[in-house]
């Protein structure tokens, strides 16, 4: 989730060892009551979310990350329109393992993680709550977070977009993320500080690596899509609408919506949250195209930066949209960082407030960008796509120019 490097190499590069940051972790454990402890903001939409998750096992698929593991192993969350939720628990953002590892391997910078009770926050989904059927069957999106964060940091986003009549499936890509915790408590740490240290300085086995990275994420999602029909709990069977497949996700997980999109013919639209679409170590490089980016995509794909990537910045999303034959549009809002699209923008302004951070430590993770009118922007703009893409509904001209509701919002050329 850093602010400065490129999607994939944003948690790749991260120079941090989890061993010594879960010491300081360990450390913090008796302080426990004197941690701080964070909200989010509530969905705008009008339906209450519910909430399950699922570990899903591709035995087809030995795991490319570990000896350890004869088969790929994931786990998913699903959100979902809910009915009756008042005597559902409130999920949480993270299990404790998830947690721990969080603040182990903090890629916010100048944020001490381990001042941070990240276990505490409660999302506003809640836990097994009926599924409202009155409504559905609903459209499909799948999350895939940043390359190193955990699914659970676009809470914020697929909880919101549950409320507005969409099943959300988040990923969590396992030894890609800080940590993932399966039931019964087993936690699998991320893999890529070490890969990375590996790697480096030789750019040629980074290149190499940051496309193993992608290409692990996009057979995630594909497996994903071939699974869901067969694992969904009772509960849930028949509310999604598997003919109606959006897909989002921020940095590198925008990326592997946008490459499993041009792979997968299921995928009919798919937004990308400041995600260069390249193999390279900084988003202004040009070369190393993505598939996706050198074909273009035949099908509506929504591009969002942050403030200075744009077409122009960025030659990997200038290619996509060059040789791009279907609906697309662009935009980048005033003052956002590249952390924006996370959770981080409604939570670092919290810890800046209860720690006594400066307010540079805040611009460098999260921009300029009021927290509030960022997160109502990502939301109205996302929202609007898939409900043109997947729902048919109109979106009365928010996707196409400038909107005195959303002044922060630069659109590209079309």
């Amino acid at each position: 989730m850093q602010t400065r490097r490129t999607a994939l190499l944003s948690a790749v590069a991260a120079a941090v060892t989890l061993s010594a940051a879960s010491a300081r972790t360990a450390s913090a454990a008796p302080r426990a009551a004197r941690l701080v402890r964070l909200t989010l903001p509530a969905p705008s939409g009008p339906c209450p979310v519910g909430t399950v998750s699922l570990r899903l096992v591709d035995a087809s698929r030995p795991d490319p990350w570990t000896t350890s593991q004869p088969y790929r192993e994931l786990m998913i969350g699903i959100r979902y329109p809910a009915r009756a939720v008042g005597t559902y628990p409130a999920a949480p953002q993270m299990l404790p393992g998830e947690a721990a590892g969080f603040a182990a391997l903090n890629n916010l910078s100048g944020v001490p993680g381990d001042e941070v009770d990240w276990s505490a926050t409660r999302t506003h989904a809640h836990e097994g709550a009926p599924a409202d059927r009155d409504g559905g069957p609903y459209p499909v999106v799948c999350y895939s977070p940043g390359a190193g964060d955990p699914r659970s940091l676009g809470t914020t986003l697929c909880d919101d977009l549950a409320s507005r009549g969409h099943v959300v499936v988040t990923i969590d890509h396992t030894y890609d993320a800080t940590a993932v915790q399966f039931p019964g408590g087993r936690v699998e740490s991320t893999v890529l500080p070490a890969e990375y240290a590996k790697a480096y300085p030789d750019p040629d086995r980074i290149t190499a690596l940051l496309r193993k990275t992608l290409a692990v994420r996009v057979a995630d999602t594909r497996f994903v899509l071939d699974a869901l029909p067969r694992a969904l709990p009772r509960g849930l069977r028949g509310i999604l609408d598997l003919d109606r497949i959006g897909m989002f996700g921020q940095s590198a997980g925008g990326f592997t919506a946008l490459q499993a999109m041009h792979d997968d013919p299921r995928i009919a639209a798919a937004a990308d949250l400041d995600g260069v679409l390249a193999y390279v170590q900084d988003d202004s490089t040009p070369g190393s195209l993505s598939s996706v980016a050198a074909d273009g995509l035949d099908r509506p794909f929504l591009l969002i930066g942050k403030e200075g990537n744009d077409l122009g910045t960025v030659p990997s999303w200038d290619s996509l949209w060059g040789h791009g034959h279907g609906w697309r549009r662009g935009l980048s809002l005033r003052g956002a960082e590249h952390a924006t699209y996370t959770d981080a923008e409604a939570v670092v302004p919290q810890i800046a407030h209860r720690l006594g951070l400066p307010r540079e430590t805040v611009v460098e993770n999260i921009g300029t960008i009021a927290p509030r009118r960022a997160i109502d922007a990502q939301r109205a703009y996302l929202a609007a796509f898939f409900d043109r893409w997947l729902r048919g509904r109109d979106d009365q001209g928010l996707l196409d120019g400038p909107s005195d509701r959303y002044p922060e919002a630069r659109f590209f050329p079309r």
